[in-house]
């Protein structure tokens, strides 16, 4: 059985098809470019072109695309909000796309793509069998994540369940996008981050670059990743509290940094309802893959 996957960014939309057994296998892999300066109407006719590359190259024919999406869908209007591609929002796009593509869409959040990539197919498996419950994570220029539960990503009510970014983590804080303030996405993000060591230094360089400096000990850098970790313990300790999931996968730039699977976890213990951790805390496995991978098995 053949699987469709389409992963769309802010400036490439990239489409697979995979086959899951006897092993996970990418028949084919296309990117376009998003091109989403030229408003919503081009960017249907990107989607068009990537599919028509796909038919014309494997010879197959879909009856379903998943596709992952940054944003969600509304559950009332059926049209997308929350997402940082702005010329997608307020459309009706799994409609346009059912109708420009002539096959059934089915459309998530693409960090509830990455968790349910990491879930079923990438590094949970090597871990456990049949988790109950599984948090992924993408930790980068922003904070999002999706939770999938008995091999199902679970979208809510509103369509938002697992928008742990936009959670109130302090009392005061940087105004954030959303339109609140001191959201966790404002203190453990990327630009968070760099942000804190620009107060500190004046200087804007990559987390990268600060993450490098603090291994080697400088103070300010020091003081960057130590706030990093302080309120990730705070806000993963709330998501353990609440769903108990077991394993946690953490995607993104910042989910490649060694300290929070060890100082990080131990600040999360200091706020759990709980006398012992058991969570397992992941490195991904599928790359930049897991999205697309994961809008597939949508």
């Amino acid at each position: 059985m053949y699987h469709w996957g389409i992963d769309m960014g802010g400036t490439k939309i990239e489409g697979v098809i995979i086959r899951k057994e006897p092993k996970l296998e990418i028949l084919q892999r296309i990117r376009v470019g998003t091109e989403q300066e030229f408003g919503y109407d081009h960017v249907l006719g990107q989607f068009k072109k990537l599919v028509t590359l796909l038919r014309e190259k494997s010879g197959l024919q879909p009856s379903h695309i998943g596709v992952g999406t940054p944003g969600t869908i509304d559950s009332v209007s059926k049209v997308i909000k929350n997402s940082n591609t702005q010329c997608i929002i307020g459309k009706p796009m799994v409609s346009d796309l059912q109708e420009l593509l002539d096959c059934r869409i089915t459309m998530a959040n693409d960090a509830n793509c990455f968790a349910m990539a990491e879930a079923s197919l990438g590094i949970v498996p090597d871990y456990l069998q049949n988790p109950e419950v599984v948090f992924g994570v993408i930790m980068g220029t922003g904070v999002g994540s999706g939770v999938v539960v008995n091999g199902k990503v679970i979208n809510g009510r509103h369509g938002i369940a697992g928008e742990w970014g936009h959670n109130r983590l302090a009392e005061e804080g940087t105004m954030c996008y959303c339109g609140h303030d001191a959201c966790v996405e404002t203190f453990i993000s990327g630009p968070a981050c760099q942000s804190h060591y620009k107060n500190l230094t004046g200087q804007s360089i990559p987390m990268a670059e600060i993450y490098s400096r603090y291994l080697l000990g400088e103070p300010e850098a020091t003081q960057t990743v130590q706030r990093l970790v302080k309120y990730f313990g705070k806000a993963v300790a709330i998501v353990i509290n609440l769903i108990d999931p077991d394993a946690i996968v953490l995607g993104g730039g910042l989910g490649n940094l060694d300290v929070l699977y060890n100082e990080g976890k131990e600040e999360v213990k200091k706020h759990l309802f709980n006398k012992s951790l058991e969570t397992l805390f992941l490195k991904p496995k599928l790359g930049d893959s897991a999205g697309v991978i994961g809008a597939a098995l949508l």
